[in-house]
């Protein structure tokens, strides 16, 4: 290995950032247990993290003690979960990322136009599930470009496009241009829906991969955009692979590849990509360590004032 390359910008976005300090203050206001509406960012270590703090993770809210306190994760949840804590009178805090509440405000104000919309996302994942949920009976979801091919319609008049948060840049544009070319009056949101993050993380692979003959994503095999990330890398010439921890890297690396290139997705703690990075300096001591900066970023969400006033007052 003759030198090592971080890509830049790299791991927390400014959304993972602050559903976790929306936790840590949950923690600080009510104490322990507080239950979380599935994992709050997909990275295990971060949920590992916070369950050794007495954060309860649960997927149904109907497992939460009525009364109890509940943080909606990043992803967002749909009006029928909003429904269920209300019925359970839960003290909702909502974690979720204000991009996603974004594409929730944009399937809301569609289907008000009385619009049939193709949602372009991952079958199962919670955040495609939630935005449905705003819409369920007027939407419509396309995985990839050969389902946009064959997609048949119900009769409508007015049609739009919304997507999931963490999709492959390249891959939505195919799917989309399969769209436009079969139905010609789709109306796209005024905004991307791909958040700024995903878009600057990918970007920034791209570079990496050419440049680079392995790229290391270190993530969750459960996060969208790490995936994502691992995919762009393999489609721009690298080998890539996607990993958590050093335990699961090959010694073989080290002399298998000259240049090897490290990201990681929107929900990596940067202390798994130092440890990825002193496994790789064990085997070759004295590697110089470059980073390749594509795009700065300056985006930060905070939580409201009144959750940061309440903790204050614990203290």
């Amino acid at each position: 290995m003759e030198k090592i390359v971080l890509a830049a910008p790299r791991g927390f976005c400014a959304g993972v950032a602050y559903a976790i300090e929306v936790v840590n203050l949950a923690l600080k206001i009510h104490g322990a247990p507080v239950y979380v509406r599935h994992a709050i960012v997909h990275n295990e270590w971060v949920v590992r993290d916070f369950e050794s703090k007495g954060v309860v993770f649960i997927e149904d809210v109907d497992e939460i003690p009525e009364g109890e306190v509940v943080v909606f994760s990043a992803h967002g949840v749909s009006p029928a979960v909003r429904a269920q804590a209300k019925a359970r009178s839960l003290t909702v805090i909502d974690a979720t990322c204000p991009l996603v509440t974004k594409v929730h405000n944009e399937a809301k104000r569609f289907a008000a136009k009385d619009f049939l919309m193709v949602y372009v996302g991952h079958r199962g994942h919670v955040e495609a599930e939630g935005t449905m949920g705003e819409a369920p009976d007027r939407m419509i979801l396309v995985e990839t470009a050969a389902e946009a091919e064959e997609l048949e319609l119900p009769p409508h008049e007015k049609l739009a496009l919304v997507t999931q948060t963490t999709l492959s840049v390249d891959e939505v544009r195919e799917i989309v241009e399969v769209l436009q070319r079969r139905f010609p009056h789709l109306q796209l949101p005024q905004k991307e829906d791909i958040c700024y993050a995903t878009t600057n993380r990918q970007g920034a692979v791209k570079a990496l991969a050419e440049q680079c003959d392995l790229v290391i994503v270190v993530g969750s095999t459960t996060s969208s955009n790490s995936n994502r990330l691992r995919e762009v890398a393999e489609s721009y010439g690298a080998d890539s692979v996607l990993l958590m921890s050093p335990d699961e890297m090959d010694p073989s690396w080290a002399t298998k590849y000259g240049t090897i290139g490290i990201t990681s997705g929107a929900s990596t703690p940067d202390n798994l990509v130092e440890d990825v990075i002193g496994r790789l300096l064990e085997w070759t001591p004295g590697a110089p360590v470059e980073v390749l900066e594509t795009v700065r970023e300056d985006v930060e969400f905070l939580p409201s004032r009144q959750l940061v006033a309440l903790a204050m007052a614990q203290e």
